[in-house]
């Protein structure tokens, strides 16, 4: 036979009828390793073509394809839920399902946690394990209202399923004034917490965007300030409380300079940066945040991922 023919007769063997490499080679009166070799080679000149008629597939391709885009490490699509209502829980279990993984394979010794309703439901959906060693430290301020924003009990969530110790950062998300901040941060109980809140392994956060549909927007601005400011200073989103523009800077407003949470550089610093969103609402802030490289790995939904890819 020539190798034309040892390629497509291997190849029929193995994808059609479903014998082993070392069956075919006992059948062909070849080495298992010469079988794996026409193998690949049926492969490599288009005699075999893989398909995948599962519609998970088309979320693997578009994984790659986000990393392959925005430089990542990683990337996650989960399905786009029929009701947008769903869209957190969805992510959530998504994420949860990373980490489980990712807690298990790298130890990190720190975990760095914002707040919001993927990452509440993200504790819903985690694996218990016991990580004594393992820290989980709040990275901003929050509000003492709800489950999703109170950073307490998100923190308290995590390092419960986990078996891990909590760090908390008693501190509201916005300060008085730009002054006021600057004053917290001066006194020496912030000067040895505050470095915490970024000197972790991995941080896992969520962001928000400027609608009636944030949170933030709806519970955590400061009195006086108007989402249509925000709007009007070129924001498309937060990022740790931290208004940005649609190429992922931070827009000038007095916010900006209110907010008790680490600075984008510090931010930058943590080696695994997991930001879980979607929605059709969070399409501009993840792209933002994707395209000026502040994630690490990025964890969404089919339909946002293809609203990011779309527009670059």
């Amino acid at each position: 036979m020539d190798q034309q023919e040892l390629m497509i007769r291997a190849a029929w063997l193995y994808h059609v009828e479903g014998l082993t490499q070392a069956e075919i080679g006992e059948r062909m009166h070849l080495t298992r390793r010469r079988v794996n070799e026409l193998l690949a080679a049926a492969l490599e000149e288009g005699i075999v073509r893989i398909g995948f008629s599962s519609p998970l597939a088309a979320n693997i391709e578009l994984e790659a394809e986000l990393r392959s885009r925005f430089g990542l490490q990683d990337a996650v699509v989960v399905p786009t839920p029929g009701d947008p209502e769903l869209v957190h829980s969805v992510i959530g279990r998504g994420a949860a399902a990373y980490l489980d993984r990712l807690t298990q394979s790298r130890k990190p010794a720190s975990i760095g946690v914002g707040w919001g309703a993927t990452l509440r439901e993200t504790v819903r959906h985690m694996t218990a394990v016991s990580e004594p060693q393992m820290e989980i430290r709040s990275m901003m301020g929050g509000l003492t209202r709800g489950s999703e924003i109170n950073t307490f009990e998100i923190v308290r969530g995590f390092a419960q399923v986990l078996g891990a110790q909590c760090c908390y950062f008693a501190a509201p998300i916005y300060a008085e004034s730009p002054q006021s901040r600057e004053a917290i941060i001066s006194q020496s109980v912030f000067q040895r917490i505050f470095p915490r809140t970024y000197d972790v392994d991995v941080s896992y956060l969520s962001v928000g965007d400027v609608s009636r549909q944030s949170l933030q927007v709806r519970y955590g601005l400061p009195e006086g300030t108007d989402a249509r400011d925000l709007i009007a200073a070129g924001a498309v989103g937060d990022l740790l409380g931290r208004y940005l523009d649609a190429e992922g800077k931070p827009v000038d407003h007095p916010l900006n300079r209110q907010v008790l949470s680490p600075e984008l550089e510090d931010y930058r610093n943590i080696p695994c940066r997991i930001i879980a969103s979607g929605g059709t609402h969070k399409h501009a802030i993840l792209l933002a945040v994707a395209g000026a490289g502040l994630a690490t790995v990025i964890v969404t939904d089919a339909d946002s991922a293809k609203a990011m890819l779309d527009c670059r």
